[in-house]
């Protein structure tokens, strides 16, 4: 019954002080109500009675009935709270991920390209509110989603990305222009490309430069990551007779020169994720740059909940005043 319950009006509880002075003015009152009777003997006399030892019972109905207006005037109620969320500015953000076989190296464990596909997929998770879309590049690029707000797509979509399904290679131009082209028609207030990387651009028929002319051009910042360790790593370097792959160390070979031009003349930045706390760290970083502006909306429906002690408090003057007038009336 109780349960939720906030008062309007807190400060009428200090009303309630005046219960213990109502207590001490009747002890002194009661006193002066009981006439006295001066005998030299009470022997004979019937001195005890049920109504007169009761008659005290009249000042508490009455001092409830007065605490439970008190607490009405206090207006007891309860609030019920209901959102409504409205995006004010949205972000519009392509993933441009490097498939090609370095991606397989395995300096972060298991390998390069399974660390990040775990990192994006728990990033995407954390933009409810924005649009996402992913591309894919080695030799070429391709688009293996356009944006969307369905995120169930974009993570479905995500776990599909491996290597083989492009030319091995590594045509970063070809792979910010795709993702300029998913964005240019974009109505957002924001636009945002991550490009992650693990190698020098060596394939593709456009220049990584121009590729950021164009994205600068449409307002579309974009992020760079460069991804690998510094020195050598486990990667890939032949084919084993059942398939898999024979490993070997092999140079890393990173042009961070060109993936920081890019991110300065898109207005973004570079970032540099030698193993996966780093990566991790890299996403939260680019999580909290590229915030989303949520307009939150509050409705409030109180039930004020004063009523029944108003007739709580009516029914006990009424039994009050009709023990007054009956039981009690030869008494008072």
């Amino acid at each position: 019954m109780f349960e939720n319950i906030e008062f309007a009006n807190p400060q009428f509880f200090w009303l309630l002080l005046l219960l213990p002075l109502a207590l001490l003015w009747y002890f002194f009152k009661r006193r002066e109500e009981i006439a006295s009777l001066r005998i030299s003997s009470i022997k004979g006399f019937t001195v005890s009675s049920l109504a007169s030892k009761l008659k005290p019972i009249l000042f508490a109905i009455r001092l409830l009935a007065l605490a439970a207006i008190i607490t009405a005037l206090a207006r007891p109620q309860t609030e019920d709270i209901s959102t409504r969320t409205k995006t004010t500015k949205g972000i519009d953000i392509v993933m441009a991920i490097d498939v090609s076989s370095s991606m397989l190296a395995r300096d972060l464990k298991p390998n390069r390209l399974l660390a990040l596909k775990e990192v994006a997929g728990d990033f995407i998770k954390q933009r409810p509110n924005d649009r996402i879309g992913l591309v894919g590049y080695a030799a070429e690029s391709y688009t293996k989603t356009p944006i969307t707000s369905d995120k169930s797509i974009v993570l479905a979509a995500l776990r599909e990305i491996t290597y083989g399904e492009l030319e091995d290679g590594t045509a970063i131009g070809m792979g910010l222009a795709t993702s300029v082209n998913r964005l240019k028609e974009s109505k957002a207030i924001s636009k945002v490309i991550i490009l992650l990387t693990d190698g020098v651009n060596n394939s593709g028929f456009i220049e990584p430069k121009t590729a950021a002319d164009l994205a600068a051009e449409f307002g579309i910042k974009t992020y760079t990551i460069g991804l690998g360790t510094n020195g050598n790593a486990l990667s890939p370097v032949a084919y084993n007779r059942d398939g898999t792959y024979r490993y070997g160390m092999r140079q890393v070979e990173i042009d961070e020169n060109l993936l920081k031009e890019i991110a300065t003349v898109t207005g973004g930045k570079y970032f540099r994720a030698t193993n996966n706390e780093s990566l991790e760290d890299i996403y939260d970083e680019i999580n909290k740059l590229e915030k989303t502006e949520i307009e939150e909306f509050k409705y409030y429906k109180y039930e004020e909940k004063f009523r029944p002690l108003i007739l709580l408090a009516g029914a006990l003057l009424l039994l009050e005043w009709a023990l007054r007038n009956s039981i009690f009336k030869s008494f008072i």
